[in-house]
């Protein structure tokens, strides 16, 4: 996706704006194009910006955690070898 001058939380604050207001008149005043807060809405749906803070924490802890899984499979691979070996 296309690196946007506004981050996420703005582009939901945006969003709900846009729930309570003609889309046209909030994409002019946020100087975006309609279809941008389009593009938005099939992104993020009816999330709020303290839950897109909160999804963006849990994707950063999933990746430190798969991270910790694969380590462990590697030691565990490495240790049958080295058992392998001893016989």
């Amino acid at each position: 996706m296309k690196k946007s001058r506004f981050t996420e939380e703005q582009m939901v604050a945006i969003l709900r704006e846009a729930d309570k207001a003609p889309v046209p008149e909030v994409a002019r005043k946020h100087k975006v194009s309609a279809q941008a807060i389009y593009t938005w809405r099939r992104r993020f749906g009816e999330l709020q910006p303290a839950d897109v803070r909160r999804l963006r924490q849990l994707e950063i802890e999933n990746t430190k955690l798969k991270k910790l899984v694969a380590e462990r499979d590697l030691e565990i691979d490495t240790m049958k070898e080295i058992n392998r070996r001893k016989w």
